[in-house]
């Protein structure tokens, strides 16, 4: 058969089986998987950090148990995410639920700030409002094992291939193209993806015109009709302590420095276990207001070359004025540019606080790497978090 069967909310939903390498697993394709998971030794660790010395006791019984994608997300991950929330953070507050309460499915595309965080927090608040979660579009490059690659496409992901030919990497991105599309004109679920292709690491949030060309690859050619039946719904959200913010400073300073920066093997595994673990203070995610086909039929009536650009604005705007800033943005920015403009927005014990977090990581990175120039790395971590200011 060239057809895969799905039963989604007791609705059956057949899919070409072109898409089967890149697509979530099936319900039983993740049971499967999900006991492979609960035999691993990986998930000691992991399961003693998320839930108390013995978690994995309770743990690998339950996963073994499991015979569905939804009994996984509401048995396990939902659990997951609010302990990590209570662990690593010192508040979540969610805005504007309402613009996806509207029983369409729709194209989610947020900003990028962590590999794992940003689209699992987006899970937990659409479950705990009674929303159907989404799929999500993860790259193939932080898939380093078989036992993650079980656990993430157990948990609803959509592999991106990023490697590959010139024309390799164009039948992916039209592959994926016309599965983004599929889920999302067809009913069957929600997608979630980020507006850039990796996270903006540099602090600055902006749309690929890459992202949004893809996203027209599988459309029947007209620009207003193929955005406008994506349902594209802005997110921004904004952690107080950016994940790994040290380790984006030193890579930062290294690519700055010798024009390149090659990644170690496992350091996006390094990048994900940092993101959820370490301290995030304050969380915000908001919902911004759906890109109305108005707006869609405005970027249509200019040049080709023009209107991707336009629409960019566009999504960049509403993430911007959904992104909260906290008090670390406006001390990193009056630390950068050695002024108190921005001395209200925050309190003297705060900007010590963050001044003695920052000198500590910073002096940890040059004293492995004494190489780097403590100056020119403090300037870049400075500019992390300065940087989202520049776009309001």
């Amino acid at each position: 058969s060239t057809f895969t069967i799905f039963v989604l909310n007791q609705r059956f939903w057949i899919m070409d089986k072109k898409f089967d390498d890149i697509r979530p697993y099936t319900d039983s394709e993740a049971s499967d998987a999900l006991k492979r998971v609960s035999e691993n030794e990986n998930l000691t660790n992991i399961a003693n950090f998320l839930f108390g010395p013995g978690g994995d006791v309770r743990l690998r019984p339950l996963l073994a148990s499991l015979d569905s994608i939804d009994e996984f997300q509401s048995k396990v991950m939902a659990d997951v995410m609010r302990s990590i929330v209570r662990k690593t953070s010192a508040g979540f507050e969610v805005k504007g639920i309402e613009n996806v309460k509207n029983g369409r499915k729709h194209l989610l595309l947020s900003n990028h700030r962590d590999i794992v965080l940003d689209p699992a927090l987006i899970q937990l608040v659409l479950f705990e409002n009674g929303l159907s979660t989404t799929e999500v579009c993860a790259g193939d490059n932080l898939i380093a094992t078989p036992f993650i690659e079980d656990i993430f496409r157990s948990n609803r992901m959509v592999k991106v291939v990023r490697g590959g030919t010139p024309k390799e990497k164009y039948a992916f991105s039209m592959l994926l193209s016309e599965y983004i599309r599929d889920c999302v004109e067809s009913g069957r679920c929600s997608l979630w993806i980020a507006h850039r292709n990796g996270r903006a690491k540099d602090g600055i949030d902006q749309t690929s015109q890459g992202v949004l060309k893809m996203l027209l690859m599988s459309g029947k050619g007209d620009f207003i009709e193929d955005f406008d039946s994506l349902s594209i719904v802005p997110i921004g959200i904004s952690y107080q302590f950016e994940p790994c913010d040290f380790l984006r400073a030193r890579e930062l300073y290294i690519k700055a420095r010798d024009g390149k920066y090659t990644k170690a093997p496992g350091e996006d595994t390094v990048s994900i276990l940092t993101g959820v673990s370490q301290n995030k203070g304050k969380i915000s995610l908001v919902f911004a207001p759906e890109i109305t086909r108005e707006e869609i039929e405005a970027c249509g009536r200019d040049s080709k070359n023009e209107r991707f650009q336009k629409m960019g604005d566009i999504i960049d705007k509403r993430i911007c004025q959904a992104y909260k800033l906290w008090d670390n943005n406006y001390i990193a920015h009056d630390l950068l540019h050695n002024t108190d403009k921005y001395s209200s927005e925050y309190t003297r014990e705060a900007k010590d606080a963050f001044v003695a977090y920052m000198e500590k990581g910073l002096s940890e990175i040059v004293r492995k790497d004494p190489s780097i120039e403590a100056d020119k790395l403090k300037e870049i971590y400075l500019g992390i978090y300065a940087n989202p200011i520049s776009r309001f």
